[in-house]
Formats: C-alpha cells, structure tokens, sequence
C-alpha cells in the first residue's frame, strides 16, 4: 500500500516537475506582433511574427539570403511561423487593389529586393509557408526605401494619414515596402 501512494504521489507531481518557473522560460525568438490603425472610422490589423536580424545583415534578402531557403521563395510569408494576416473592418483599397471588408493572408514577393510587391490572398486556413497563387485576390507594387538604420525587429505598421487614408508599411533589415490603404 506504502508503494502505491508513493507510485500516485510521484505521477502527480509529474506535471509540476514539468513546468518551468515563468522565469526560465525562454522568449519565442519570432514574438508575435500586431500592427493596427483606425483610418475612417474602420479598424485594419494585421498580426504577423516578428523574426530577428540577429547579425545576418546583408544576408536577409536576394539568392542566398535567408529567406530564399523558404519553400515558396522568392514569395515570402512576410513574417515567421504562421502566416501574417489581414483583417479590415470596411472595404478598401490597398495600393492598386480593392480588397473587400475580411480576413486575409499577406505575402510578399521579393524576387526584385529592391521592387517589393504585396500580395492579398484569400487562403486564411494555412500555416504561413504554404502558397497557393490560384487563391490570390490579387497583388500591388510596394513603393521601397532604405531605413535610417538597420531595422532589427521586423515590422509591420499602419498609419491614419487622415481623410479616410493611411499607409501600410513592412520594414526589416535594410528594406522598407509601403503602400497606401483608403478607406471606401
């Protein structure tokens, strides 16, 4: 009998010999991130994973680059681990596109580093590397600039410029791609 309740005792404190005190517990090295603006009165997120630079500067973007070792390059999921989404409350137009009130998944085509294009996919049930061109909503050119400094933390941000318009933004390493958003 003495074994038995040392036999219970011991599997129930199994769990909590699992647990790491929050302490020890280890940051995700791609946090998960949202960038969201009000612009006309409608709200527009987007909810990504932010990867690190973690000293591969000049080594991000191009063949060779990390993220040509994607399956899907040089389409890029626009952030890490699973796939960086788009929902907007209203109808609105993205660049060259009109993209209707919901939720969607981003893409970013990078075979020009330099030329960025947006891609709004209509696929929201996937993981992130997955990428299924036939479900595109469509695509727009991205107006691209350099950063300041090198930008270690990839991120994405929505400004309200007034007026019903705004800007979306991507910016990591030494890129930025921006496009305009309005509201419709």
């Amino acid at each position: 009998m003495k074994r038995f309740l040392m036999c219970v005792g011991l599997f129930a404190a199994l769990p909590l010999l699992a647990q790491q005190p929050a302490a020890q517990q280890k940051a995700p090295a791609s946090p998960p991130e949202t960038a969201s603006a009000t612009i006309g009165g409608n709200t527009i997120t987007i909810t990504y994973s932010s990867p690190r630079v973690k000293g591969r500067e000049g080594r991000i973007f191009g063949p060779g680059g990390l993220i040509s070792h994607d399956p899907h390059y040089p389409v890029w999921r626009a952030g890490a681990n699973s796939a960086t989404t788009l929902h907007t409350d209203a109808d609105v137009k993205i660049g060259e596109l009109t993209v209707p009130k919901g939720d969607y998944t981003l893409f970013v085509d990078i075979s020009n580093p330099d030329a960025w294009v947006l891609i709004v996919s209509k696929d929201t049930k996937e993981w992130g590397l997955k990428y299924d061109s036939t479900k595109d909503l469509g695509k727009t050119p991205m107006t691209m600039s350099k950063p300041p400094s090198t930008v270690e933390d990839l991120e994405w941000s929505i400004t309200d410029g007034g007026g019903g318009k705004g800007t979306i933004s991507l910016a990591w390493e030494d890129h930025t791609g921006s496009v305009p958003v309005s509201v419709q």
